[in-house]
């Protein structure tokens, strides 16, 4: 075994192990990528102030995310797909979490069920919705999750369209993998990823057959998913199913500061803000940059917190110092997750803590609620000078 020090050790660890196609899924943004690419390197812009003779006894990251307490501020963001990369990976990764202290967002299209992870784990996790058109769907899926006692649902907003991968066409992306000639090719060389797949069950979206009208196999399952998400999703539903689910509400995909006053009308708990790790809209600002402009425009209204592009501990207190209450990680966790298993997505998550707890102390701050921008050193044209 590799020594593992960094996400990117992780990362080169998951591209031996894990087959091409779901490699791929993770590793891509929507058309020419550059969304994908500035959402990390625009962390690079940011500079840190480093602080000297402090004493740093009694360091602590401990923080909230929607009045709950974590033990640092990120939590593992919803992957579709999740038990593709490693057999039962949304179990493995709703175990790694809970022990952890962060909270683990499980998504729509998960290959594990609700009730999967539910009965797998000892802690309440976040639930994540994607729309529908079958609204008896939505509805009993709502349902499913306030009875495996989520304690979240993160609305996801920016999927109305799917956004065009490239990758994933090339590929054929299919669960499970279609036998191919250069499928079944690529699959003789992931022996590992091959036997943990042959033990388990879980090879579909655990959510949607046998629960979804019509979707009983492989073939009806694509097709109902190709024709389901909602593209008349408007903040009138989005009030409707906060009435329904009843519970914290948060907004995913929130890039712009008249969406975030939007969503504050609507009564959400908090924003993220997502541009859906450059997998939508390819051209659009990285979540890093769009922040500011958001946090200026909601303020200490509502809890804003930030998706797409955390590769690092040091860009969690980067987006923190910026103004963010919270952070999500997904390929993150994903490269642990493929490299290591469960296992993987611990070490992801201590690489992420003693980076955010070291540097945190390196800038002279003993409190993770106590980062600022007086830390940060931000170009001053960061967020753009547009006509």
């Amino acid at each position: 075994m590799p020594t593992i020090t960094c996400i990117e050790d992780l990362r080169r660890l998951y591209k031996r192990r894990a087959p091409k196609m779901f490699y791929d899924y993770a590793e891509a943004g929507s058309w020419t990528e550059q969304t994908f690419r500035e959402n990390t390197s625009d962390f690079n812009k940011i500079y840190l102030r480093q602080r000297v003779a402090v004493d740093m006894t009694g360091r602590s990251t401990a923080s909230r995310m929607i009045g709950q307490d974590v033990a640092m501020p990120v939590a593992l963001a919803p992957v579709g797909m999740t038990g593709m990369q490693s057999a039962d990976g949304e179990i493995k990764a709703a175990r790694a979490a809970e022990r952890f202290g962060v909270p683990y967002t499980l998504s729509t299209m998960s290959i594990c069920s609700i009730e999967d992870v539910a009965a797998h784990t000892q802690k309440p996790f976040w639930f994540q919705l994607y729309v529908m058109r079958d609204q008896d769907y939505v509805a009993r899926l709502i349902q499913r999750a306030k009875d495996a006692k989520c304690s979240a649902m993160v609305l996801t907003l920016d999927l109305q369209i799917l956004g065009q991968r490239h990758k994933d066409l090339k590929n054929g992306l299919s669960t499970p993998p279609k036998p191919t000639p250069r499928t079944l090719l690529d699959l003789s060389t992931k022996w590992r990823w091959g036997i943990e797949m042959l033990q388990t069950q879980r090879r579909q979206f655990g959510n949607i057959v046998g629960h979804a009208k019509d979707v009983a196999d492989m073939s009806s399952l694509m097709d109902w998913t190709h024709k389901q998400f909602d593209p008349q999703l408007d903040w009138e539903k989005v009030k409707e199913y906060k009435r329904m689910w009843g519970g914290p509400l948060i907004l995913k995909g929130i890039l712009d500061a008249e969406d975030a006053k939007k969503a504050l009308d609507v009564g959400a708990d908090a924003i993220i803000v997502s541009n859906h790790g450059g997998r939508q809209l390819d051209g659009a600002l990285s979540a890093i940059r769009a922040l500011p402009a958001i946090l200026d425009a909601v303020g200490d209204k509502i809890e804003v917190h930030l998706d797409s592009g955390i590769r690092s501990g040091q860009d969690v207190l980067k987006a923190v110092a910026m103004g963010a209450k919270g952070t999500y990680i997904g390929r993150a966790y994903i490269y642990g997750l493929g490299a290591m298993g469960e296992a993987g997505v611990t070490k992801a998550l201590e690489i992420l803590h003693k980076e955010l707890d070291t540097t945190m102390a390196l800038c002279g701050r003993k409190q993770v609620t106590d980062l600022d921008r007086d830390i940060l050193l931000v170009p001053e044209d960061f967020t753009g000078r547009w006509a």
